[in-house]
């Protein structure tokens, strides 16, 4: 079996622990944890021609909050 090689300050317990802790987060905790790292208020993205409508139904959404 091949030994897993962790970055310097990482081991087994701490991957194992790290992972429990995302795959236990709620869907709002995921979205505030993933707005909270984003510094500007646009991005860039390529998603699939046939969720553009809804796409942009979100957005217009949001703008009229």
């Amino acid at each position: 079996m091949k030994q897993t090689k962790f970055p310097k300050g990482w081991n087994e317990n701490r991957v194992k622990n790290l992972l429990t802790s995302y795959e236990s987060q709620t869907e709002e905790e995921i979205i505030g944890e993933d707005e909270a790292g984003i510094e500007s208020s646009a991005t860039v993205m390529n998603i699939p021609y046939e969720l553009v409508p809804q796409v942009r139904e979100l957005i217009a959404k949001r703008r009229n909050e």
